[in-house]
């Protein structure tokens, strides 16, 4: 763990968007909410039964399913993609109860149309170049400016909001929360194919969208006003027309008062996604109570923290991570369980023990990635591998 030291004294207030800013039509999280209230962005492979194939299916489930999931759902690059997000959620019961609720309904409209959906960061064998591509003008512009990175960045997130009104404090608890990135990061690790190869990742999903601008861990900001006055410089020069083109591991969100975490790849089973959820709430909630406190972590610089995010994404939960305290390796479970421990205080006022529980078990089965490769190696056969992937989406609902 990193030491902990006192905070420096608050910044005064800086600008920041608009309240009245309109919600970007392309985002389904929640455009307001009170402090630790979540929101959860799913992206799903939808998936043909018969080949295992991904299938170019998006318009049909969007037409069918907005009566069920109205602006639940929506779309992504690719066509055989579809995302689902919550509204905001007051708790991690309110969450569990939006997306069991949503899954169920996509497993429906799938089904209805011949099809299956699947939840991994990568499809283990599908092939970019054969995907088509969503009309539009926001994806029209993004392929313009990223040309074969953006064609090729087929891979499958998961994305967690949690609620920080006070931006300041989401800055500071920003800078702070990033040390823990890399942890939770081996938990979620679930990409380990790619194009019908095994790429030696248990996450290869993070290298794939490496190749994009303004990805991985985000430096430290000292206030509100220098995140802000970095965003403006790129707008200003033309590196990006608005501040949802920053595709940070997490980032202080432009629109809505919450803090992005978008390291994770998406989790086959729900309570994989609700645990993982729980523990960015948790983390949050306790670093926020820190700040409170006056006390904070040690800040350390994106080049040291990466070293890490490789570790995590090379080798999930059965590799070494660095306690940078210390100043030696350390195994990433042994590293897990002090983070749970780190939160602890806070998890029954949160009322997510239950939820944060299930991580234990996600240690003792192994990731995603894990079991991916472990029917790979029983079986020899990576259709096996998208059946159980299928199977596993459908748990618990």
């Amino acid at each position: 763990m990193a030491r902990a030291k006192k905070s420096p004294a608050s910044q005064p207030a800086a600008l920041r968007p608009p309240a009245t800013a309109p919600r970007p039509p392309d985002d389904a999280a929640p455009t307001k909410g009170g402090l630790f209230t979540l929101g959860v962005e799913e992206e799903f492979q939808i998936v043909d039964p018969v080949t295992r194939d991904l299938r170019a299916h998006i318009e049909q489930i969007l037409q069918d399913g907005r009566m069920l999931l109205r602006e639940s759902v929506k779309p992504e690059m690719h066509q055989s993609v579809v995302e689902l997000g919550t509204t905001v959620c007051t708790d991690i019961r309110d969450a569990r109860s939006q997306v069991v609720a949503m899954r169920q309904q996509l497993f429906a409209l799938a089904k209805r149309q011949g099809l299956v959906i699947a939840s991994a960061g990568t499809h283990p064998f599908a092939h970019w170049a054969d995907q088509k591509i969503t009309e539009g003008e926001r994806y029209k512009v993004i392929l313009e400016d990223m040309q074969q990175i953006a064609r090729a960045n087929l891979i499958f997130g998961l994305h967690v909001h949690v609620g920080i009104p006070d931006r300041e404090e989401a800055i500071q608890i920003m800078n702070m929360a990033r040390y823990f990135l890399p942890h939770i990061f081996a938990l979620s690790t679930n990409s380990p194919f790619w194009l019908g190869s095994n790429t030696g990742f248990k996450s290869y999903r993070v290298k794939l969208f490496e190749r994009f601008p303004r990805t991985g861990i985000p430096d430290p900001f000292e206030s509100l006003s220098e995140y802000e006055d970095y965003l403006k410089l790129l707008v200003k020069t033309n590196c990006i027309d608005n501040a949802k083109k920053i595709w940070w591991d997490m980032r202080l969100h432009p629109f809505f008062d919450t803090l992005e975490f978008r390291i994770c790849d998406a989790q086959m089973r729900v309570d994989e996604t609700l645990a993982l959820t729980a523990l960015f709430q948790a983390l949050v909630a306790k670093l926020h109570r820190m700040l409170k406190s006056n006390t904070t972590f040690r800040i350390y610089r994106t080049r040291v923290l990466n070293e890490n995010r490789w570790r995590a994404s090379r080798y999930g939960l059965d590799g070494k991570l660095i306690d940078f305290g210390k100043q030696q390796e350390v195994g990433t479970r042994a590293l897990i369980g002090e983070l749970l421990a780190f939160v602890d205080e806070v998890v029954d006022d949160l009322g997510s023990r239950e939820d944060l529980d299930y991580l234990h078990e996600m240690m003792r089965r192994g990731t995603g990635a894990d079991r991916q490769i472990e029917v790979f190696n029983r079986t020899g056969d990576l259709k096996e591998v998208v059946d159980y992937i299928v199977t596993e989406t459908s748990a618990g609902l």
